[in-house]
């Protein structure tokens, strides 16, 4: 087939497929994770039941792949910002803001226990925390974190300590948080 008709074909997917994971993450909103049935998100998505199941084959199924974009948006938005201007320390605080601020923002227990479980979810942690270890190695060469505890180690205090964050009731006391983990960075 002609290359034109490939790329417009593999559009339409990516655009249909958007679309039903769009309509799902609506519905889940508003009816909750049980009430979803695979004909109201077609209709949602404006598209046919046959249609639909040439994509995926349950309601769990989109989900995954929803979350899945969710956490690649994610990575790459956290990625950014560790690129950005500033030293090692500035750009790390910036990136563990935003990673606490999304952690605050997680979906309910029962959506969250069923979309957690995922492998996308281990490699998008492991990814994370060698960025975060890219980071403190880069603050531990220009003496802005401690050279006593390993990068790899300290990446793994930052992550877990801003788990806490999910629990946290405001943006305000996510940014303690913040302040209280970089403080641990901190050579003596």
């Amino acid at each position: 087939m002609p290359r034109l008709w490939n790329e417009t074909v593999e559009a339409h997917r990516r655009e249909v497929g958007g679309a039903i994971l769009d309509a799902t993450a609506e519905l889940v909103a508003e009816q909750g994770l049980r009430a979803v049935t695979m004909s109201q998100i077609a209709e949602k998505a404006g598209i046919g039941r046959a249609t639909l199941y040439k994509y995926f084959p349950d309601v769990e199924a989109i989900l995954f792949a929803w979350h899945e974009r969710q956490v690649s948006e994610h990575l790459q938005h956290l990625a950014k910002i560790g690129h950005g201007a500033g030293s090692p320390g500035q750009r790390l605080k910036a990136v563990l803001e935003e990673f606490a601020q999304i952690s605050q923002q997680r979906h309910g227990t029962e959506l969250a226990a069923l979309l957690h479980r995922g492998e996308h979810v281990a490699d998008a942690q492991q990814h994370l925390n060698h960025f975060i270890q890219h980071l403190l190695a880069e603050g531990v060469r220009t003496g802005e974190f401690r050279d006593d505890v390993a990068p790899g180690e300290l990446a793994n205090f930052c992550l877990h300590s801003l788990t806490a964050a999910a629990r946290l009731p405001s943006k305000a006391a996510t940014r303690r948080l913040v302040a209280v983990t970089m403080a641990g960075l901190r050579p003596d």
